[in-house]
């Protein structure tokens, strides 16, 4: 049960008889109401009121009475106003809906108005359009707002009482109202509601007991916030620490048979080699060696620390379409560009696509996408975010906020994809971002990024568990 569930249990209970007992010695509502008809509530005289058994929605107790709003009460419109009427500074202060819960204030000019569009401290209220509810105003002398009712009720009923089972019966005012952008209730049609009334020292001791009971169901509510925060929060935290345990090998177990990731380092280099003195790709100018203090946490003896650059035959960027002189254009017309808006957590982001001209490609052939290619974000708020091009598509491009990591060995994608989404890869990426005022990740910065390299098998192992995990914590959400 929510916080409100329990509010709403205990203002239902209230104005049921239920909260509290019953002490005939109190008296009846009958006498009561006897009462309320010899007094004249804001100059008018109230009458008996006709209420047939089906009107009735629940049971009361013997000693309470079924009354109508308009036996007790007298309901008085605001005062409307248009836009042009409204002053920053003068005589009379207005009150709005909106400043029941906000404390800025609008002014009439110097009119005169009738004493009951007025209202004052300690007046009862009712919010009927847009926002509906009753309120005890405790500010000064106003003018109030059409879409306000003031209430003037007799000195035989308990305010207290009266506002909280308007609270009540809210929901229930709301369902009575019409229209569908803006929901509105009708003066006549609230006059008409019914009212289950106690004796008058009954009155006073529901509200004693609900305001005994409402700072608890307050505390509730804190408690319920925090939780629905934490649960909510779960999840992914759960996800984090799932990621940095994987790649710290805490996941999984070694397995004596797995090749060590040194030997896997080995050949991923000699290929890298061989592609470089046939030309086809180049040696990185910028990659530096690994030192103790570049080294982030502990991994297994079978594993590798190396750089990003090791493991890649590219890493580049696009450029902007703007800055070529090239326009946007139609699928029919032209190339997928892929942004960074289109690279989501380890997926792409394609629903929505963006084409230039195909001239792009011959500008920047180095950033022509390939199946396969890691997508990672290097501009934004989004650095870090990681996905795989595995689309059937011919000439895509990117931007210059995307940047390709395409591998010598793309057994490594599945791996690298989870590492480079944990918090540990954008933490290192994101504290190595220049330009405070809009995030940027240089290539250089991507190039050197430390990765600890999992031998081959045990990869896969890794990426096993890791679904499997995660698959918990999407269920979780």
């Amino acid at each position: 049960m929510t916080a409100q569930d329990l509010k709403n249990a205990i203002l239902q209970l209230a104005v049921q008889g239920k909260l509290v007992e019953q002490r005939f010695e109190e008296g009846s509502a009958e006498d009561l109401f006897k009462e309320i008809l010899q007094e004249k509530i804001n100059g008018l005289f109230k009458k008996e009121p006709v209420i047939t058994d089906d009107e009735i929605p629940f049971d009361i107790p013997e000693t309470w009475k079924w009354v109508r709003v308009n036996n007790i009460a007298v309901l008085y419109n605001g005062r409307a106003y248009s836009k042009e009427e409204l002053k920053e500074t003068g005589k009379y202060p207005v009150l709005r809906v909106g400043n029941l819960f906000t404390s800025h204030q609008w002014y009439y000019s110097d009119l005169e108005f009738e004493k009951e569009k007025y209202c004052q401290a300690g007046d009862l209220l009712y919010t009927w359009s847009a926002s509906f509810g009753p309120h005890i105003w405790n500010g000064g002398k106003v003018i109030y707002h059409y879409h306000i009712w003031k209430i003037v009720h007799s000195s035989h009923v308990f305010q207290k009482y009266l506002y909280y089972y308007l609270l009540a019966d809210t929901e229930r005012i709301k369902q009575s109202g019409h229209g569908l952008a803006m929901i509105h209730v009708t003066k006549a049609g609230t006059e008409q509601r019914l009212i289950p009334l106690p004796p008058i020292a009954e009155q006073q001791r529901i509200v004693a007991r609900i305001e005994e009971l409402m700072p608890l169901v307050e505390e509730y509510g804190k408690t319920e916030e925090r939780l629905t925060m934490l649960n909510a929060e779960f999840p992914d935290k759960l996800r984090k620490s799932i990621l940095q345990q994987a790649i710290q090998g805490k996941l999984t177990e070694r397995d004596p048979a797995d090749e060590p990731a040194s030997e896997l380092l080995k050949r991923i280099r000699a290929e890298k080699e061989r592609l470089i003195k046939e030309g086809k790709v180049y040696r990185e100018k910028d990659l530096k060696p690994i030192i103790d203090e570049d080294i982030p946490f502990d991994i297994p003896e079978e594993w590798e620390w190396c750089k990003l650059g090791d493991l890649t035959r590219l890493i580049t960027k696009g450029s902007s379409p703007s800055w070529q002189g090239v326009s946007y254009t139609s699928e029919e017309k032209g190339i997928l560009f892929v942004t960074s808006e289109n690279v989501g957590t380890e997926k792409m982001l394609l629903a929505k696509r963006k084409y230039v001209e195909a001239k792009f490609n011959d500008m920047h052939p180095a950033s022509i996408l390939r199946k396969g290619d890691l997508l990672t974000n290097i501009v934004g708020a989004s650095i870090g975010r990681t996905a795989v091009f595995n689309e059937e598509v011919l000439d895509a491009n990117i931007n210059q906020a995307v940047c390709i990591i395409r591998l010598v060995n793309y057994s490594l994608t599945a791996y690298l994809l989870m590492y480079l989404n944990s918090s540990a890869a954008i933490k290192n990426m994101t504290d190595k971002s220049v330009d405070s005022a809009r995030a940027n990740l240089s290539l250089t910065s991507v190039t050197n990024l430390m990765v600890p390299l999992p031998p081959l098998a045990e990869q896969q192992r890794i990426v096993d568990r890791v679904n499997e995990l995660l698959a918990v914590c999407d269920e979780m959400k």
